[in-house]
């Protein structure tokens, strides 16, 4: 992350706040041109290969990308207003007499939506690296805790015991499903297209499908069945609903980091420089989750990009241009915010501290209660039934609150219960860690699923 001063004055906090200088570069205005230019040089060679254009002006056409400046582009553009023709024409002034064969049979959006499917194409990848990192941190904490004992909780209140390798193993089970889902879309983001003004390739016909074909598989992209003169947008809103699907995730994940680190359930903290961080400005002794508290702000960000999304798939007969000017925003904070956000997240579980003290203490002092259920199992496999020992236990417990006595104590002084399973019996199902079901097992699944 780069620091304020290294930029000058800026507007976004994108530009120096969040964000990856990697992720950044992808959506630079000067990378963005790389990209246009890529697509037009490609484009050019494969014309020629078809006869199309004459030979050697690809060559020359590609060579002069190289010198074309943005900000001859941007002259350009702010003398005929048109973003795409500035780009051919400030290549034309490089390309000498192949400057005449820059761009044809193609429309502005052949050139957009192939440049912005390279876009695509890298920033995905950054985004799986990132998912895999957040991966591999999970399952190490999984495995780490897999019998670590603790509270489940449903309600706000507690439930009965779970292990904390159970509940990373939740997310990480969940962090694996947003994976396979980006493997399935992945192919529909990454698609280029040739097709010309409508969509019917009536420009270089009868050479049109090859044209496409040839250039994106030349650049690494896929091709689309149809288009009108752009992409459906439903590849842009599917991709980031994928992402604001993913956003929540890592909000949820670690909202539960910032629920076990309260003052009063202490079992599991941020990292904490104690020689250097300050926690508040005026509470000396605070040290707040901020890292996790960061990320549910970003995700609520990122998840209001997709209304934009999808109203940009709404076109007028085969196109307008109510799209452009909202995916120039959306494109650049969607990939940069959510990449953050993983980045984020991983540091946050690859860091924490897990109070395995503080998780046997809560245990501890909740007196018995979480066991109310291995009691009513436990009696319910007696001539009693299940729903007059759920009935039994409840009493007890309510009775327990009522008086303030210890709920295990209670039971154990319960004629009908000693009676039913017995002393020896009563002690087993008051244990916590006789009471986790399969839950190292549930982990371990998951760990040989990922």
């Amino acid at each position: 992350m780069g620091t304020f001063c290294e930029y000058m004055n800026p507007v976004s906090v994108l530009d120096y706040r969040y964000g990856t200088e990697k992720m950044r570069n992808i959506f630079r205005a000067d990378s963005y041109l790389q990209f246009l230019l890529e697509v037009e040089a490609t484009l050019a060679e494969v014309q020629e290969r078809k006869g199309i254009i004459p030979e050697k002006s690809a060559k020359n056409i590609r060579r002069a990308c190289s010198s074309v400046k943005r900000e001859r582009v941007e002259e350009i553009e702010a003398e005929i207003n048109h973003d795409i023709m500035a780009v051919v024409k400030a290549l034309e002034e490089k390309s000498g007499e192949s400057g005449k064969w820059i761009h044809f049979g193609a429309t502005s959006y052949d050139i957009v939506d192939t440049a912005r499917a390279l876009q695509h194409k890298k920033a995905i990848t950054l985004i799986e690296d990132a998912t895999e990192n957040l991966i591999g941190s999970l399952s190490v904490l999984a495995k780490k805790h897999r019998g670590t004992v603790m509270l489940g909780r449903t309600h706000g209140q507690w439930a009965t015991p779970i292990t904390f390798g159970l509940k990373v193993a939740v997310f990480l089970s969940e962090l694996n499903r947003h994976k396979q889902r980006l493997r399935e879309i992945k192919p529909r983001i990454i698609t280029g297209k040739f097709l010309g003004a409508v969509g019917s390739g009536a420009a270089m016909a009868p050479h049109s499908l090859e044209v496409q074909s040839d250039v994106c598989n030349k650049l690494g992209l896929n091709e689309p069945l149809a288009t009108t003169q752009i992409l459906g947008r439903d590849r842009i809103a599917e991709m980031v609903a994928w992402g604001s699907n993913l956003a929540t995730s890592l909000e949820k994940f670690t909202l539960e980091v910032r629920n076990l680190q309260r003052s009063d359930i202490g079992e599991v903290s941020e990292a904490f420089d104690k020689e250097k961080q300050v926690g508040s400005s005026t509470m000396a002794q605070k040290k707040n989750p901020i890292t996790s508290e960061n990320i549910g702000g970003l995700a609520r960000v990122v998840r209001s990009l997709l209304y934009a999304s999808y109203e940009n798939n709404l076109q007028w007969h085969e196109r307008d241009l109510a799209n452009s000017s909202s995916e120039r925003i959306i494109l650049p904070q969607f990939y940069i915010l959510l990449e953050y956000m993983l980045i984020k997240t991983c540091s946050v579980f690859s860091n924490l501290f897990v109070n395995v003290k503080r998780m046997k203490k809560n245990l501890d002092s909740a007196g018995g209660l979480p066991m109310a259920e291995a009691l009513v199992i436990s009696l319910g496999k007696t001539d009693m039934g299940r729903q007059a020992a759920h009935e039994l236990i409840r009493q007890i417990s309510m009775d327990a609150e009522k008086s303030g006595n210890v709920f295990a104590e209670v039971v154990m002084k319960n004629k009908v219960v000693k009676e039913k399973i017995g002393e020896k019996e009563i002690k087993k199902c008051l244990e916590p860690k006789n009471y986790i079901g399969h839950a190292s097992e549930i982990v371990d699944r998951v760990l040989d699923s990922v």
